[in-house]
């Protein structure tokens, strides 16, 4: 006997868009700032103009707060993934390529005239469809960086051992990945968003390594210490005023007790004016 059911034609798979669409889309949602249209939304702030000029999270979070810097971080981490979805499973390279374009576009973005931020948390997004441990690894480097108030150097050390780690789990497709993208982090580090004062190997030696220029710490805790100084003698002159208030104007019960002793020295007592009835009875008495 023979199968009558009619055969079901196979699935066609979905074209997969051109390299070069794939690339360009990724660059393109890399470079919408969204921290800096945070900034700019709900403190009126441009973040080129705040701190080092870094367009970062951190700085979204000193002038804008928590709540902003939660969404805009999260958009940031999406945007990471655009490219490496619209590259498919089937072209890891093409995902390792467009992922850091995504990286490239955050951080030297065209509608913040070059400008950008460092790319971590693109990269974040970028690793998850690619090759999840990066994201873990860099995400540790950050948080220890963190903990030792060094994030430049944690974040570093978290970019080194991605490589490895992603080649060792993810095969060639990994390294390929992770090379890209910490090539792009790394890059953004040396070059920041304007040129240093001094152009010698050591400096931009230690860009890359504490991402900030010599001295630049120093003076970010010298104008920390500042502010809180001069917040301590604010507070101490408001006390002082304080002081000075309280000791020229009297206090209420003071201020009852002087009119009662102003009526009691007006106001004759009961015997003297007994006494003075009694005189004016006896004079009348004589007349």
């Amino acid at each position: 006997m023979h199968d009558e059911r009619p055969r079901t034609a196979p699935r066609r798979r979905p074209r997969a868009l051109p390299a070069p669409v794939v690339v360009g889309a990724a660059w393109l949602a890399g470079s919408v700032p969204f921290s800096n249209l945070a900034a700019r939304h709900r403190a009126d702030v441009d973040l080129r103009d705040v701190g080092s000029g870094t367009v970062s999270g951190t700085a979204l979070y000193e002038v804008a707060g928590f709540g902003p810097l939660a969404v805009a971080g999260a958009c940031d981490v999406a945007k990471g993934v655009v490219g490496p979805l619209l590259a498919g499973r089937d072209r890891p390279v093409l995902g390792a390529v467009a992922a850091t374009a995504g990286v490239a576009g955050h951080n030297w973005s065209p509608w913040l005239r070059g400008a950008g931020g460092r790319g971590l948390s693109v990269a974040f997004g970028a690793f998850l469809p690619l090759a999840w441990p990066g994201t873990v690894v860099l995400a540790l480097g950050l948080a220890g960086g963190r903990l030792r108030r060094q994030s430049g150097l944690g974040t570093f050390l978290g970019a080194a051992l991605v490589v490895p780690v992603v080649a060792r789990t993810h095969g060639r497709s990994g390294a390929v990945a992770g090379a890209g993208i910490v090539g792009a982090l790394l890059a953004k580090r040396m070059a920041g968003n304007q040129p240093p004062a001094r152009r010698t190997a050591a400096v931009y030696l230690h860009r890359l390594v504490f991402d900030r220029d010599p001295g630049e710490g120093a003076a970010f805790v010298s104008d920390r210490s500042e502010r809180t100084m001069s917040t301590v003698r604010g507070s101490a002159h408001v006390n002082e005023r304080s002081e000075r208030t309280k000791s020229t104007v009297p206090s209420h019960s003071a201020r009852v007790s002087e009119r009662s002793e102003r009526a009691m020295s007006t106001v004759p007592s009961r015997s003297a004016r007994r006494a003075d009835r009694s005189w004016r009875a006896s004079r009348r008495v004589r007349q």
